[in-house]
């Protein structure tokens, strides 16, 4: 691989060289599809493996693309990193960047927090650095920044695709690009030189009409989005934004959106290049870029007879008129009950939400940005004026290491600081559970704002009992100079401690720096020209790495004599599958990670006890990870059941290696989101869905289960499952699937990594 293609950004010869593709690629897709294009589908056959025999067919044909690069996080790099170890390769294929961003505990502030972290992390941070160095990828010390921020800032453009082992990796989308989060699995595949190999996506279009103004915000405009479409409803889609509306919001506002688009199952989300992303590429360094994107600009939109009829071209069309737009709030313990911000201040009492504040937060991937920033800044500088000061803490994250210096030399970091916010570091830290409070114990039940993306219990600091409501940077700052949820700011003033009314205007903030951004302390460390004398170490004791083993083959015969671990009640995403916050110290470790399996699971069998399940060999209540590890010891294999669109969430592979590793064979759900589904397939478990969804009910805790005609196991064929309950009864239950041939491929050798073992590309 070219040294310039692992460099600190993204080169202009690869953007060149794909735009120099569009116009035949765009051509052929318009012949074979005989019909205008969205967006979507033009990025989409600019980066077909092969365009003139690709699947075209959304919802129902499977295609091969070729991403542009692939972006990896600490946490989730550690495992996909392992596997690529075991492939056998010498380099990367594709440029490769890993972002130490998650191993940061957000506690006192900003420089302590990060000399604990790196001390505390010495050892993954040595081994993703050295692993980086072997193998040609690019690395991004602690510090640098949120890896969506810094990929945003660095190696996003309009028209490419993107890969990342986090599922916000469409925060890339506020550029134009197709930025899809997956497990660690995809991007190992992509990192070998496979292609990434998925079902085609449908497209909802999302018309915005009219224009942001007031304290309505972009993360507003996403709120919005998530109450309309649920967590579900975007579930194998990309959500394709456009409409004059889109010419309101800036490069980093639309990132956002698409940044959150992952809540409500979307593949990605996407929005036209436009003036705005010039200007944000121009203003990160990237004039060359803007340059070809303006000379390439009719290929990175849609064109203009989709935009004049789009009920014929999109499957579905959401209109959002910007300006009826106002502040909203979502939550609390789900990102889609969305609110405006008048209409929860009345209910909160009655709801019995805790109305006192005990903590606002700014930042994240989703809302760190200079104008994210620069507008809270603006609500502060109120605020300082009329002697007011937070009456709930404030901690406030920036992006990235060239957001904090260029806020910092601006006094958009002293302006938050004056009303009493506290500084944390440059990572993701309470947003992903990386929050040491002292404040509360556990159990409490409290209340917190934040501008983050996901609310799930327990997710921000552990906490089953927080109740967090999300919302933009600038309502979350006025949030905490109320200090109550049922305050109402835009109506009701703010009394001062002189006891006069304080009535807070709308933010107003810079797009961009005027005096261009301060890039800080580089974080980025290039990998050598070759690496085959860069030594990995992964010690043999060591509590928080391990080298991984093989998962083994299928063994040709149908699964029968399988016992039912749990079955999930309600919402099970993949923090409740495998937790974050102190569990992130084991993403590098198979075995020690997996005894977090399932503790944050409501289980039917057992519900007055989340994380608990029922041995059914003696009755017994035990936690989930204990009773796993004992039937694996015992030689017993099992199933879990899920509920509707179980693993929801985070991209973490984890949550299916772990069943796997704990001899979990299959998991039966009513629904599932697209990433958990893939990625249970990647490790070779059987992800079958109830065809008739009230058969979730029949499976009991004695039950026990046989999956068969698994050598028949074929698309579109459906599998039976057979119960054989302990009365002597059995429920013959009819289960679908979503597997191609190559996904049953990857079941029957054991896992995808297994198949590329066995297949590596020349």
């Amino acid at each position: 691989m070219a040294e310039a293609q692992v460099g600190p950004a993204t080169p202009v010869e690869l953007v060149e060289s794909l735009y120099r593709r569009y116009p035949e690629r765009v051509a052929v897709a318009r012949r074979r599809l005989g019909s205008p294009l969205t967006y979507t589908d033009k990025v989409l056959i600019a980066h077909a493996d092969d365009a003139e025999t690709v699947g075209l067919g959304r919802a129902t044909d499977y295609a091969d693309y070729r991403p542009d690069r692939v972006a990896l996080q600490d946490a989730t790099a550690q495992m996909a990193l392992l596997q690529f170890m075991t492939a056998g390769l010498e380099t990367v294929a594709v440029p490769t960047t890993v972002h130490c961003d998650h191993l940061i505990q957000a506690h006192t502030g900003a420089a302590p927090d990060l000399v604990t972290a790196i001390d505390a992390n010495a050892e993954v941070y040595d081994f993703l650095r050295s692993v980086s160095a072997k193998y040609g990828i690019g690395f991004w010390k602690p510090g640098s920044g949120i890896i969506h921020q810094v990929v945003l800032e660095q190696y996003a453009f309009p028209g490419g695709m993107l890969l990342g082992a986090d599922s916000h990796t469409p925060n890339a989308g506020g550029l134009g690009m197709v930025a899809i989060g997956v497990g660690g699995a995809d991007t190992v595949d992509v990192m070998a030189g496979w292609p990434y190999n998925t079902r085609v996506p449908r497209v909802i279009g999302v018309r915005l009409t009219g224009k942001l103004s007031g304290w309505a915000a972009a993360k507003d405009v996403i709120l919005a989005v998530a109450g309309i479409l649920t967590v579900k409803g975007g579930t194998g889609a990309i959500v394709e934004y456009f409409g004059s509306g889109t010419a309101s919001i800036s490069a980093t506002g639309k990132a956002t959106i698409c940044n959150m688009g992952a809540e409500i199952g979307a593949t990605c989300s996407i929005f036209p290049y436009d003036d705005h992303d010039a200007l944000y590429l121009k203003a990160t360094g990237r004039e060359h870029i803007a340059g070809l994107a303006d000379e390439y600009a009719e290929h990175l939109r849609a064109d203009p007879e989709v935009e004049a009829d789009p009920e014929r071209y999109y499957d579905r069309v959401v209109d959002i008129d910007l300006d009826d737009l106002g502040p909203h709030l979502v939550g609390p313990h789900t990102p889609d009950l969305d609110r405006p911000i008048e209409e929860l201040a009345r209910v909160a009492e009655s709801e019995g939400y805790p109305l006192d504040i005990s903590y606002a937060l700014v930042g994240s991937c989703t809302n760190s940005s200079y104008e994210d920033i620069g507008r809270a800044a603006h609500v502060a500088r109120q605020a300082k004026a009329e002697g007011l000061r937070v009456r709930a803490p404030l901690l406030v994250t920036p992006g990235s290491e060239q957001v904090r210096a260029t806020i910092e030399r601006d006094g958009l970091l002293a302006d938050l600081e004056a009303i009493g916010a506290m500084v944390l570091a440059n990572a993701c830290g309470p947003c992903i559970g990386q929050w040491q409070r002292d404040d509360i114990q556990p159990g409490e039940r409290n209340t917190i704002v934040c501008s983050f993306n996901r609310n799930f219990p327990r997710r921000n600091d552990g906490n089953a009992e927080t109740l967090s409501f999300i919302g933009s940077p600038e309502t979350v700052v006025a949030m905490a100079l109320t200090g109550r949820l049922d305050h109402d700011f835009l109506r009701t003033p703010i009394t001062a401690p002189d006891g006069h009314a304080v009535h807070l205007e709308p933010p107003d903030a810079d797009e961009l720096p005027t005096a261009g951004f301060d890039p800080g302390k580089s974080g980025f460390v290039a990998p050598p020209a070759s690496g085959s004398d860069v030594e990995v170490i992964v010690r043999p004791d060591s509590e928080r790495l391990h080298l991984l083993e093989p998962f083994p083959a299928w063994d040709g015969h149908d699964e029968v004599g399988l016992r039912v671990l749990l079955k999930a009640v309600g919402k099970c995403t993949t923090d409740h599958i495998s937790p974050a916050g102190p569990w992130l110290r084991y993403r590098g470790h198979l075995a020690n990670i997996s005894q977090n399996l399932f503790t944050g699971v409501s289980n039917a069998f057992s519900l007055d006890e989340p994380g608990t399940g029922i041995d059914v060999r003696d009755g017994s209540r035990q936690p989930l990870p204990d009773l796993a590890r004992s039937y694996k010891e015992a030689g017993i294999a099992w199933i879990a059941v899920g509920d509707e669109n179980y693993g929801e969430g985070s991209s973490r592979e984890h949550a299916a290696m772990e069943p796997r590793f704990m001899n979990g064979r299959a998991v039966i759900a009513r629904s599932f989101p697209r990433i958990h589904e893939s990625n249970l397939k990647k490790q070779g478990v059987l992800a079958l869905t109830f065809a008739d969804p009230d058969d979730y009910e029949r499976v009991l805790v004695d039950d026990t289960v046989d999956i068969v005609g698994l050598a028949e196991l074929a698309p579109d064929r459906p599998v039976t499952v057979r119960l054989h309950h302990a009365d002597g009864t059995e429920s013959a239950v009819q289960c679908r699937h979503t597997m191609s041939e190559e996904h049953i491929l990857w079941f029957r050798a054991g896992s995808a990594l297994n198949v590329l073992r066995s297949q590596r590309p020349a």
